[in-house]
């Protein structure tokens, strides 16, 4: 009779010699299953012991098992299924896989060469390939580069694509409907990067990857606030992402909780480098602070604050999104909400391959935490103080 595979249920706990006893639980058990795991004592398709028998042997929690299962699943070296436990993934996955990354404003948005690399760059990938798409096209021109690009993925069968929606642009709404709609045809999976090609409420049906870009307003408008500022505006390019919406909805709900009231308008959309716009902004909000929808935006607005003889921060008090490579750089270094590209990339290619095994699970969005970055532009060294109500109008 042909012997059945083998349960791994009987797998037993390190001997008491173990270096490892002077670890965390939590690093006990996980460093435990993943040498049993590349030893072949724990084999493809063997089933794990339960969390509970796990908690037993190691005397740990099931809270801490299932973590140390969780990572060994985010490691792509296990998978749980519904009723039947936790499995050793097959060596036999599909492997040598050519994922498409359309991405039009790769070279003219910071955040996507690193969140690229950190797909590259990560264990999940291997060893799939990317393929990198043209991105030295200007944004008006970029709605006609992605359709090319597309195509190609197309006739290339690409396995899946991550796609970061097109903006700036007044057709960028129909362009991203456009391009999303002719992968579906083909049947090829998509994750989004940063944000989702429909605008709020709608919700396309393909996962995301991103940041909590509400929170990420939040903070950085409440940090403007526990300095002292109270006449706040936010500054936002015309026709940007929806994730700057999302902003702007942290923004608010910051002034709502430590009960600041804006006087006027206090979102300004448009070029930050169109002079006229700026010094309305200037004359009808008075502002002792500015939270900006993006870097780029954010240093932007500050040549030009500059250029009016307008202090930076003893005047003005600035804070941007998204912690490029050139934040630290500028003519006074800008606070900033860093968001970990790497991770997020590490995370969209995890989901990629996750969506490819199991098809059938809902749509998700996957936020990657963020964290404020203070410098100079904030005026933090200056401390909290309140601003004369003539200073800005006499500058301007």
């Amino acid at each position: 009779m042909k012997k059945s595979r083998r349960s791994a249920s009987k797998l037993g706990p390190p001997p008491e010699s173990d270096p490892s006893a002077h670890l965390s639980k939590h690093r006990r058990v996980f460093d435990h299953l993943l040498a049993s795991i590349q030893s072949g004592e724990l084999k493809p398709g063997d089933r794990l012991p339960s969390e509970a028998e796990l908690g037993k042997l190691f005397d740990a929690s099931r809270i801490t098992v299932a973590k140390a299962v969780h990572d060994l699943q985010r490691m792509g070296l296990v998978t749980r299924r519904p009723g039947a436990g936790t499995h050793v993934l097959a060596e036999n996955r599909p492997s040598g896989r050519t994922f498409g990354l359309l991405i039009p404003e790769l070279g003219l948005t910071e955040i996507f060469e690193p969140i690229c690399h950190g797909m590259m760059r990560t264990h999940f990938a291997r060893p799939d390939a990317l393929l990198w798409g043209n991105s030295s096209v200007s944004a008006q021109d970029g709605a006609k580069a992605a359709e090319q690009m597309v195509q190609s993925f197309i006739s290339q069968k690409v396995a899946g694509v991550f796609f970061a929606p097109l903006e700036l642009t007044s057709d960028k709404d129909a362009a991203n409907r456009r391009l999303a709609r002719a992968l579906d045809l083909a049947q090829i999976p998509i994750v989004l990067l940063d944000r989702c090609y429909l605008p709020y409420p709608e919700r396309s049906q393909h996962d995301l990857v991103g940041v909590d870009n509400r929170r990420a307003g939040y903070l950085a408008t409440s940090h403007l606030i526990e300095l002292g500022a109270r006449r706040l505006a936010f500054f936002g390019e015309e026709f940007a992402a929806n994730t700057v919406d999302a902003r702007i909805t942290g923004f608010y709900e910051a002034l709502r909780v430590f009960k600041v009231k804006p006087e006027g308008e206090p979102v300004w959309r448009g070029s930050p480098q169109d002079e006229d716009l700026v010094r309305r902004m200037i004359d009808e909000t008075r502002p002792e602070g500015i939270v900006c929808g993006n870097d780029l935006t954010a240093a932007r607005l500050m040549q030009t604050l500059l250029g009016f003889g307008i202090r930076i921060p003893e005047d003005i008090r600035i804070v941007g999104m998204d912690d490029v490579r050139y934040a630290s750089l500028l003519p006074v270094a800008l606070t900033t909400i860093h968001q970990d590209c790497a991770g997020i990339g590490a995370v969209a290619m995890a989901t990629m391959l996750e969506r490819l095994e199991h098809p059938e699970l809902p749509i998700r969005d996957v936020l990657v935490p963020v964290r404020l970055v203070v410098r100079r532009s904030c005026g933090a060294h200056l401390g909290p103080r309140h601003w004369s109500e003539t200073k800005l109008t006499e500058q301007a």
